[in-house]
């Protein structure tokens, strides 16, 4: 019997919660992933709109020195996205960084590979992220942040509920150009009104 494509389950995999949904497995970036980090954090489309990038597999450490410190420090969480027959092919990944205990509120990001855009991937991910976030975070506040030129995730994250707060205009500097970014967030009130 399979599972209705809108159910998560969450598994403790050696303390990391993996989270599984209709059609995806979410589980912890391990070191053997630095190949897919690199490929998705060099690949000009998804680095287009994303504020991180690494021209070489090397450099691609930092970020995975970056996830696991999150983990560490207790701050955030990352996932990496996979399909459960093929664990490691990372789609992508998604999770939660500046996680604010006091405050109950953490920061979304997410990125994926373009041969899975359009596809529902990122959505049905999210959905699951959001869950764990609320459910298992005790997050009261999930906020994000994207680049106003980058109209796709902006329409995700408004379908999925976010609320537009506003424009923090010109406030990132990157490759000559000062970048705008339109800031969303979503309250667990607001999710249990849906």
């Amino acid at each position: 019997m399979s599972k209705p494509a809108n159910s998560v389950r969450a598994s403790e995999d050696a303390r990391f919660p993996v989270l599984e949904t209709g059609r995806l497995r979410l589980r912890e970036i391990v070191e053997e992933d630095i190949r897919s980090i690199f490929l998705g954090l060099s690949d000009p489309q998804v680095i287009r709109y994303y504020g991180v990038s690494y021209a070489t597999l090397e450099a691609t450490q930092a970020q995975m020195d970056w996830y696991r410190e999150l983990l560490l420090e207790r701050t955030g969480i990352w996932w990496g996205i996979c399909r459960p027959d093929n664990p490691a092919e990372l789609l992508g990944a998604c999770g939660y960084n500046d996680w604010e205990r006091r405050h109950r509120r953490a920061e979304l990001g997410y990125w994926l590979m373009p041969e899975h855009w359009r596809r529902g991937v990122m959505r049905e991910s999210l959905e699951a992220v959001i869950a764990y976030g609320f459910d298992a975070m005790d997050l009261h506040r999930i906020e994000a942040v994207v680049d106003t030129e980058n109209p796709a995730s902006s329409g995700l994250l408004r379908g999925l509920g976010f609320a537009h707060e506003g424009v923090r205009r010109e406030c990132e500097y990157q490759e000559g150009r000062y970048l705008s970014l339109d800031c969303f967030g979503l309250l667990s009130s607001q999710r249990a009104a849906r």
